[in-house]
């Protein structure tokens, strides 16, 4: 199957879909979504609690629900996609090969390649806990796919190493099902995820959060057995003689998330070291001409509903260019200064209003954050707390910028 289309999305996720709607309304129709799973949807169909949509919607929802009117007006539109389908590569000239149960072999040549993969988790490899291999450790979301989507429940008495969002969720998730959850650890001196879930998730299921404390050992042949503990000096180091042994079966990783990035790679798309993913302009163009990145794959984002409004700008600037056939030249950087963690983007024109996303490096109080330009102080935004775990958007108007002088994003 050989064809050409105006744009191809590889991913159809909350981000792929998001962004093919918008470019079917802005008239470009021509589409094809290419999702690697059974349905669409993305990770958001094994979500099943609520909390989105509030900024999308205005309305809490349940990602299925969340999804489903996403899939719904695709499927409306008459948007062409085809799940069962791995993409195997990205060209550098946009052609987009893949291969299909239904279909064969795919060839596409895009007039824009749309990346929406959004992200996968951290392993116990990545961290190098040291111990045997038993059965019992999983990775927050596979553990959640096994109790959500097939009703498999993965243990009885559980740790969990990380206090990420999914992690907390799980936690919740597991108690609900009849689990005990012994406590969360956490190696950094503050949380990784969102106060709601320490709230919600924790707190309100007398569920312990240890912090600056991690797992340093696996016990076990056949199934898990037990895991030791301890705690973390400031340079997240285990402190030798606070090993504490927890008898468990199971052993949750929520130990952080990665931009799903081989085919960016591939295509020749330039990678943030910061993030993980594409270094982009104002248009979520990549240095890729035609390639564009959107969600999760371009950064990890907290809310779903970021994801999805970030995708439909993207759309625009997409279907901008498949209809000038070029796009405005963003030759100024946008650089993460003092206490910042990363920005998007991470270079803009300077003659057009854009929004700046942003996290920091560590909880702070009683901060501002500042956007400055040769010297003049564009933004200031004012915050009684920022944390790692929240991002931060603020919007900076064209007419305030200089269309010469890199910019500086710092936290004062």
């Amino acid at each position: 199957m050989r064809t050409e289309r105006q744009a191809v999305i590889v991913g159809g996720g909350p981000a792929g879909l998001a962004a093919a709607i918008q470019l079917y309304q802005q008239g470009v129709k021509d589409l094809l979504i290419l999702e690697r799973e059974h349905f669409l949807g993305g990770i958001l169909r094994q979500c099943i609690h609520d909390g989105f949509g509030l900024t999308r919607f205005g309305e809490t929802l349940s990602g299925p629900e969340y999804a489903h009117r996403f899939i719904q007006q695709v499927e409306d539109l008459g948007i062409e996609f085809i799940t069962d389908c791995t993409v195997l590569d990205i060209s550098h000239d946009r052609v987009v090969t893949a291969v299909s149960k239904a279909h064969g072999m795919i060839q596409v040549k895009a007039g824009a390649v749309i990346l929406s993969m959004g992200c996968r988790e951290r392993t116990r490899g990545a961290l190098s806990i040291p111990g045997t291999r038993p059965s019992g450790v999983y990775n927050a979301g596979v553990a959640q796919s096994y109790i959500n989507l097939q009703n498999i429940m993965v243990g009885k008495e559980v740790v969990i190493l990380g206090s990420g969002d999914i992690g907390m969720i799980m936690a919740r998730r597991l108690t609900l099902e009849g689990a005990h959850v012994q406590g969360v650890f956490e190696v950094q001196p503050y949380p990784s995820g969102l106060p709601r879930n320490i709230e919600q998730c924790l707190n309100d299921y007398n569920i312990p959060l240890h912090l600056s404390h991690t797992v340093v050992d696996i016990k076990g042949r056949e199934r898990l057995e037990g895991v030791t503990v301890a705690q973390c000096d400031e340079q997240l180091k285990p402190i030798p003689g606070t090993e504490e042994y927890y008898p468990c079966d199971t052993l949750i990783l929520s130990v952080g998330l990665i931009p799903e990035n081989e085919l960016s790679l591939a295509a020749g798309v330039e990678l943030d070291p910061r993030t993980k993913g594409a270094y982009v302009d104002e248009y979520y163009q990549t240095n890729v001409e035609g390639v564009f990145a959107a969600g999760n794959v371009l950064h990890v984002h907290d809310l779903v509903d970021f994801v999805s409004l970030e995708a439909e700008a993207l759309g625009n600037a997409a279907a901008e260019y498949l209809k000038v056939g070029t796009l405005p030249p963003c030759p100024l950087e946008v650089k993460a200064g003092q206490e910042v963690g990363h920005v998007i983007p991470q270079r803009v024109s300077g003659t057009r209003d854009f929004t700046l996303s942003l996290r920091v490096r560590h909880p702070l109080r009683d901060c501002a954050v500042v956007v400055r330009q040769n010297g003049k102080e564009l933004l200031r935004k004012k915050m009684r707390k920022a944390l790692p775990a929240e991002m931060i958007q603020m919007k900076l108007l064209g007419e305030k910028l200089s269309s010469t002088g890199d910019l500086e994003v710092c936290v004062e």
